[in-house]
């Protein structure tokens, strides 16, 4: 083999590697190109009662370049920026860390004291018994084949449909435990959020072994726009998929300020989501790399989910304890 072969063997396959593992960092070529980039990871933890979810991230605008921690609880949020250089990644095994916080898949390590938010926050929560989505070339993750195209503007990626947690935080001297309590993992990169969209998370039903999300964003293609549709329920080991690449149609779509109501149809199943809106918590999310618009996000929320095969009812169930973002332009 050539040198130049060589090379571009090495690019494709570097290139593959980061599709087929989304939890990895996606963005090094991006740390000194001064091109507009973010990433963010999302650590979702509930026990009965409350929950917390912490976004480590980069973003990268007009060669700018910030990491960032954003912290959601049922109360309050709050956003913590760091310089770049407390970004440090790993590859095997997986790991981010920002200055004292350490997050993977298997493990966080908060530790962040901002005097001018009045935020001091610490503690470890171990993760364990991950469950994820099926994947195979077609569908490396939740995308399916959009993961291969390398403009889109906001990639998704689900890391762990639900997980065990074990551990504690304190924040602000109040003691959140997580013992043997739920969590959930997922990351986005790109360049820019959807303009409008609506996103979904529950793994707190009466049925231990069901997890579910669902998005529906309006996505830029080129000169094109589409409405793109990824949903994931898993019941008792079993995943049931709705998504734009498998042929889903979109049924109903009832949703205003106050509640959402969705129906999703492929082949002879049909799923239905409702939920009333909770009054969401500010965070902050990317606009061509930069952090700077807001949405509001409540991990309070309860959804309705009822998948039914034709007349017959496969899976009905309400989820405590959900994240739910609804974002109208």
């Amino acid at each position: 083999m050539n040198k130049i072969a060589f090379i571009a063997k090495n690019i494709y396959m570097n290139k593959y590697f980061l599709i087929k593992n989304p939890d990895l960092f996606q963005g090094e070529n991006y740390l000194n190109s001064g091109k507009n980039y973010f990433e963010g990871w999302y650590f979702k933890n509930t026990n009965n009662e409350k929950g917390i979810s912490f976004i480590p991230g980069i973003n990268i605008n007009n060669k700018e370049q910030k990491a960032f921690i954003q912290i959601i609880t049922n109360d309050s949020s709050y956003f913590v920026n760091y310089n770049i250089g407390d970004f440090k990644f790993n590859f095997t095994p997986f790991y981010i860390k920002i200055k004292n916080n350490f997050f993977s898949k298997s493990r966080i390590h908060i530790d962040i004291n901002d005097d001018s938010q009045k935020l001091n926050i610490f503690g470890d929560i171990q993760y364990s018994n991950l469950k994820n989505i099926t994947t195979n070339a077609f569908a490396p993750n939740i995308m399916g084949p959009f993961s291969y195209i390398p403009f889109m503007e906001c990639n998704h990626a689900i890391l762990s449909m639900s997980n065990k947690t074990n551990g504690e935080i304190n924040i602000n001297n109040k003691k959140i435990n997580f013992i043997d309590n739920s969590g959930y993992i997922e990351k986005d990169w790109g360049v820019s959020f959807p303009k409008s969209y609506i996103w979904c998370q529950g793994n707190n039903f009466s049925n231990q072994n069901a997890s579910f999300m669902f998005s529906i964003a309006d996505i830029p293609f080129k000169l094109l726009n589409f409405r793109g549709i990824i949903c994931v329920l898993i019941v008792d080991d079993i995943e049931f998929r709705f998504t734009t690449y498998n042929n889903v149609n979109l049924l109903e779509y009832d949703i205003n300020n106050e509640f959402m109501n969705i129906t999703l149809k492929k082949g002879d199943l049909y799923l239905n989501l409702n939920s009333n809106f909770d009054k969401g918590l500010k965070l902050s999310a990317p606009v061509k790399g930069k952090m700077e618009k807001d949405i509001f996000e409540s991990i309070s929320a309860t959804i309705n989910v009822t998948l039914k095969r034709k007349n017959d009812i496969i899976f009905s169930d309400k989820s405590q304890n959900c994240g739910l973002e609804a974002v109208f332009r």
